[in-house]
């Protein structure tokens, strides 16, 4: 596969693979033989953050028997490329789908996920065939690090809203990459650079894909609310009492955490372990649910790039900046919605339609949670799949 170009300044693609230095892993395991740990409430499990005893358990795995090298070579299996566009060298898996006719589908992670999660999900995409599916069913996959993410992070680069993300990630796809019509999906912070992707960029988007909808939290005024909208709000209520104070330290004070958390490995994943387990459908039971070798490749690509606090800039972005669809306005390119049962927020469709002016497919899923790509892969490409198929007439 041949990239070709005509980013700023006429500046190809650089083919990128990751060679994390000897020294930053004798580094971290240094930190992690130091670490210096906190006393724990007797008997409260997770009651008040990441649980003690669970997380020694990962950390003892993490100094004796992970892996880096192994998963260094998974991630180098994809093809992965490095761009400058607006003042980042902008991080990105390019991987052709088979066939004549492969659909350029943008798929975006979120917070705190990276490329990681997708590591099951793209081959299932590109070569759906290799999977029980049809050749004629392929994507052609662009997955971007989110700018301030992985590796699309070096220190002291300047940062990026959710407008400024989609921005970026519109000029890869039309500009460096030539797909002028593409597809997007994403969760998380993913679902919504689609929704403003669809919003901005109608031209260009013949339909967005999430599994996260992306509308404000506000009760509209003097609006009579139906039972299910009833359930959606005292769902709401409960996330905003108990689950929303990572989002108010990283959307307020971003580097004071980032100390912390770019300092202790042990830190950084306790912060992020205890969101895959609130956030999944995992019953509390991570390593039932989820690999511990994939949960900290995940970690990892935080530590090694040093990009934890970077990585908030969203959160402080979305506090400060105008909502990405402005008040008044709907998404109307076509949208496909995934409803995860153990999703942080499902609210109902006749809220997601003050936003999405164009759902022309909802799907309750069987199972799963907010992180679907890796919690089931298959489902989340068979759903893809089926949503966009009907929009391939467009592209031939």
């Amino acid at each position: 596969m041949t990239v070709t170009s005509v980013a700023q300044g006429g500046v190809a693609p650089q083919p990128f693979r990751i060679a994390v230095e000897e020294a930053t892993l004798l580094d971290l395991k240094r930190r992690l033989d130091a670490t210096r740990w906190p006393d724990e409430v007797s008997d409260s499990s997770w009651a008040f953050g990441t649980d003690l005893g669970y997380l020694k358990s990962v950390i003892n795995y993490w100094r004796q028997d992970y892996d880096w090298r192994k998963y260094e070579r998974m991630l180098n299996g994809f093809r992965q490329f490095t761009v400058p566009l607006n003042d980042v060298d902008v991080h990105f898996i390019y991987e052709q789908g088979e066939g004549n006719a492969p659909l350029p589908l943008l798929l975006t992670h979120g917070w705190p996920g990276s490329i990681v999660e997708f590591h099951d999900l793209i081959p299932l995409l590109t070569h759906p065939s290799a999977h029980g599916g049809e050749a004629q069913d392929a994507f052609t996959i662009v997955a971007p690090s989110i700018p301030g993410y992985g590796f699309s992070f070096h220190p002291d680069q300047r940062r990026f809203g959710l407008r400024e993300i989609a921005d970026t990630f519109q000029h890869l796809m039309t500009r460096v990459l030539g797909h002028q019509r593409f597809v997007a999906h994403g969760h998380d912070w993913g679902a919504f650079v689609a929704t403003r992707l669809g919003y901005a960029y109608p031209q260009n988007l013949a339909g967005i894909h999430i599994t996260l909808l992306a509308i404000p939290r506000l009760r509209a005024a003097g609006h009579n609310p139906s039972a299910e909208e009833k359930r959606f709000y005292e769902q709401l209520d409960h996330w905003l009492k108990e689950e929303t104070g990572y989002s108010w330290i990283m959307g307020t004070k971003p580097q004071t955490l980032a100390y912390a958390l770019t300092d202790s490995p042990v830190g950084l994943a306790a912060w992020i372990l205890e969101k895959f387990r609130t956030w999944s459908d995992c019953k509390g039971d991570l390593d039932a649910h989820f690999s511990r070798d994939i949960l900290l490749t995940n970690i990892m690509l935080y530590w090694i790039t040093g990009a934890i606090g970077s990585s908030f800039w969203p959160y402080y972005a979305r506090f400060h900046e105008p909502w990405i669809v402005p008040s008044g306005e709907k998404v109307m390119v076509p949208t496909g919605y995934a409803e995860f049962p153990r999703e942080i927020l499902t609210p109902p469709r006749s809220l997601a339609e003050l936003t999405y002016g164009n759902i022309t497919r909802w799907t309750p899923m069987p199972s799963g949670g907010h992180f679907a790509a890796l919690e089931a892969p298959q489902q989340l490409a068979a759903e893809i799949g089926a949503f966009f198929r009907p929009m391939r007439a467009q592209f031939a």
